[in-house]
């Protein structure tokens, strides 16, 4: 009944060793959702009857990661591999002031009470695995309505939408992911609770909102997530800056397919499932500068500009970056996307240095690909790309990234004084080295004598 994999194994595991000690233990969840929908789970959360003391005591490894709320993590290691099962205690939730997690929980023995705090119906089905049935949907326990659900394609919150969003914020983007993943629709009730809620994402932790927001963008439904948080007023509330791109409108002539939105878009629907999280967000931000740069036709047979919107978004991407708290180096590569995205067009005439060094942006194949699809959501002519890509794959690493052939030492041994302009003296030689000019320490040395005179150093 489920795929043979090491997480399944041990789900399974878990699931018996609990049923041998007279709980009920089921297979909760996500995995029983994709389970039905003929996908591979990830992992496998088991709920059942047993308070978390005894899934403590049951299992040799174990971590209580959020035994306050009645979740235990199994450690095991199967066929080689290590895994977690997550264990929770079936449970009723008390309030949520703080649109996070419940104030206090309690215990039950009844799955059907369980099931009525979790989110929505296609999360909240319980499946038995041990069921001697070949048809895997006589094995699920459905108290929520999440079999119909699944079968018609319908996101619905479980009982009253507007106390599921408000005992946790993050449902909010949370059924637009699930929404765009699955292709399903937002059931009415459910979508006017989101839009009537929709400022109280702005409540969830910054971190909490990134992770969701990077899954939207990396699982293959980029272009139908955005447009469902449009279409929810979550996208003013999570990405302002994003949300003014709507209706903002391009030179035709470079822009056919339409506004800022539509071509961002465009180049979200790209994006695949597995994608760079880097560079799914740099095709999100790569135009985040042009609605504050907008300047409209000033004469006739002018035409609608963006002036320095490049630089501009640079900034905002930093910003954007800054306040979900990406890593520096995330947040490094997502502005080099987008701060870069334009150089394209002056490849043909760049210095043979200077295309060298473009080369050398960290994972420049994100650069290449954003191009590429930014290309695609345009006119759709791929020229620079092309002899960009050719002229980098042709070349050999040891001429982008050559050994420098001088350093401060060599400087100093001739007699030049340590300050700022040994970053132009040595800026200078490698210019010639990556040009073919010198291939020498020889030829390098006599370049700076004869281009920075001894002279000009002393007093």
């Amino acid at each position: 009944m489920l795929p043979n994999t090491p997480q399944s194994a041990a789900a399974l595991t878990v699931l018996q060793r609990l049923r041998q000690t007279g709980y009920q233990a089921w297979l909760a969840g996500g995995c029983v959702r994709d389970l039905l929908l003929g996908l591979d789970p990830k992992d496998y959360d088991v709920a059942t009857s047993a308070p978390p003391s005894i899934v403590l005591d049951l299992f040799p490894r174990t971590f209580a990661v959020g035994a306050h709320f009645g979740v235990v993590l199994v450690s095991q290691e199967i066929d080689g591999h290590a895994t977690l099962t997550e264990v929770a205690t079936f449970r009723s939730d008390s309030a949520y002031s703080d649109g996070r997690r419940p104030d206090a929980v309690q215990y039950t023995l009844s799955a059907e009470q369980d099931v009525q705090r979790r989110d929505f119906t296609i999360n909240g089905l319980l499946l038995d695995p041990l069921a001697p049935t070949p048809n895997l949907r006589d094995a699920v326990l459905d108290y929520v309505g999440g079999l119909p659900d699944l079968h018609a394609g319908i996101l619905r919150a479980i009982g009253d939408p507007a106390l599921r969003f408000a005992e946790d914020h993050l449902r909010l983007a949370r059924a637009v992911r699930f929404a765009a993943r699955f292709n399903f629709t937002l059931e009415p009730s459910t979508l006017a609770a989101i839009r009537s809620h929709a400022s109280r994402v702005s409540l969830v932790s910054r971190e909490r909102l990134r992770d969701e927001l990077t899954r939207m963008l990396t699982e293959g439904q980029a272009r139908r997530a955005f447009l469902l948080l449009a279409e929810t007023g979550l996208l003013p509330a999570l990405l302002p800056e994003v949300a003014r791109m709507i209706g903002v409108a391009q030179p035709p002539d470079y822009h056919p397919e339409g506004d800022v939105w539509t071509h961002t878009l465009l180049l979200l629907d790209q994006l695949p499932a597995g994608c760079p999280m880097t560079l799914a967000w740099a095709a999100l931000l790569h135009d985040v500068g042009k609605p504050p740069t907008f300047t409209p036709p000033q004469a006739p047979g002018d035409r609608i500009r963006f002036n320095n919107h490049v630089e501009v978004g640079a900034r905002i991407a930093a910003d954007i970056a800054t306040r979900f708290r990406f890593s520096n180096d995330e947040t490094a590569q997502i502005v080099s996307l987008v701060q870069n995205h334009m150089r394209f067009g002056d490849a043909p005439k760049m210095k043979d240095s200077t295309l060298k060094r473009f080369f050398r942006l960290p994972h420049f194949q994100q650069h290449l690909e954003l191009h590429r699809m930014d290309c695609l959501a345009s006119r759709g002519y791929l020229g620079y790309w092309e002899f960009v890509r050719e002229r980098f794959h042709s070349l050999p690493p040891e001429q982008v990234h050559p050994t420098p052939l001088l350093t401060g030492h060599h400087l100093i041994a001739l007699g030049y004084r340590p300050g700022a302009q040994f970053k132009s003296m040595l800026h200078a030689a490698e210019d010639a080295q990556l040009e073919g000019r010198i291939t020498t320490t020889e030829e390098a040395l006599a370049l700076i004598v004869q281009t920075f005179p001894l002279h000009q150093e002393r007093p």
